[in-house]
């Protein structure tokens, strides 16, 4: 359950980021968080958050480069915000992370994508995380 509210937390400081609402600074301090659901939360959620956020932008032209390769008839430029923060928490440990199970990677993304996207997001998050996985194991 900790790592599903650190890829939560993830999913939200990065689709901040990338909207230009919070800086780089301020989302891996997670300062734009309540205190009271920071402590909820529990160390080792954000622990798992802050890795992944800043995995995730270290390496973000790489990860972005694979979503690219792995879109059928879709265009980077035009991916739902939501989605694309949801591919990037779930790219980053599918390449970087070999101990996390790439089922339970793709599990969550999906899991997540039925909270926060839109009604098909988790088809087209799943087929993504799919062929990416396909093409790691490769």
């Amino acid at each position: 359950m900790a790592r599903r509210k650190g890829r939560i937390l993830a999913f939200q400081a990065l689709y901040s980021w990338d909207l230009g609402n919070i800086d780089i600074d301020n989302i891996l301090d997670f300062s734009w968080v309540e205190e009271e659901s920071l402590e909820k939360m529990g160390e080792e959620s954000l622990t798992f958050a802050k890795l992944l956020v800043s995995g995730t932008i270290e390496h973000i032209e790489e990860i972005d480069s694979i979503i690219k390769e792995h879109l059928s008839r879709w265009d980077f430029d035009r991916l739902n915000k939501v989605d694309l923060a949801i591919l990037r928490i779930s790219v980053y440990p599918l390449l970087y992370q070999k101990d996390l199970h790439s089922s339970i990677v793709i599990d969550e993304a999906i899991d997540i994508s039925k909270d926060f996207g839109s009604d098909d997001s988790y088809k087209f998050i799943n087929a993504v995380l799919d062929n990416v996985r396909k093409s790691q194991a490769s």
